[in-house]
């Protein structure tokens, strides 16, 4: 319902971001343990920065122009981006090659040295598809998921190698189109605040 209502102010108290194959099943089912809500095609990527995530979603419009009106007539959809930005703090099979491309198969350890591991980064860009899954709580009784069926990284911060902070590894995820008829992305939440149309 409309109006001032701060009940349905959400703060990110805490969170954490998964990856998956491409198409994993999204949870709703909300147990008092959410790592086995997700479960195990789902890998959780550890500690971020205090910075969170930023959620991005930019729809590009062209103008119909017309000999009539120096306003446009209507706008036609030409592009859509939905983007989530995030740093990792923690550097591990998972979190690198997610970082500069490739897989965890793609590390590989010396059997003659079982102290030291390898990971080439590849000489040019790699189609790496994932899912992505975004988990959020305010409180303990308010849950947001939200899942990019189909993505991939498309840009990478720098890496800041200093006495004083935590090396991060920023990245930038892309939604690409699941295919026809199927969802961009979808929410799921344990919320009280909704209130769904009867029948919907």
């Amino acid at each position: 319902m409309a109006g001032n209502n701060s009940s349905e102010i959400r703060v990110a108290g805490t969170g954490r971001i998964l990856v998956a194959d491409v198409n994993a099943p999204l949870p709703d089912v909300f147990s008092d343990d959410p790592s086995a809500d997700w479960g195990t095609g789902w890998t959780d990527l550890g500690y971020t920065s205090t910075d969170g995530v930023t959620f991005s979603k930019k729809d590009k419009l062209d103008p119909v122009e017309t000999w009539q009106s120096i306003s446009p007539a209507r706008f036609v959809y030409a592009d859509r981006d939905l983007t989530l930005k995030f740093s990792m703090l923690q550097f591990n099979e998972d979190t690198l090659p997610f970082f500069l491309g490739g897989a965890p198969a793609d590390i590989r350890r010396d059997a003659t040295k079982p102290d030291v591991v390898q990971f080439d980064v590849p000489d040019g860009p790699t189609f790496d598809e994932r899912a992505l899954g975004l988990e959020f709580t305010d409180g303990t009784a308010v849950t947001y998921r939200f899942v990019i069926p189909r993505g991939q990284v498309t840009a990478t911060d720098d890496i800041k190698l200093a006495r004083k902070a935590a090396a991060m590894l920023g990245v930038t995820f892309t939604a690409l189109s699941p295919g026809d008829g199927q969802a961009l992305a979808t929410f799921v939440m344990k919320d009280a605040a909704y209130t769904v149309p009867a029948g919907a």
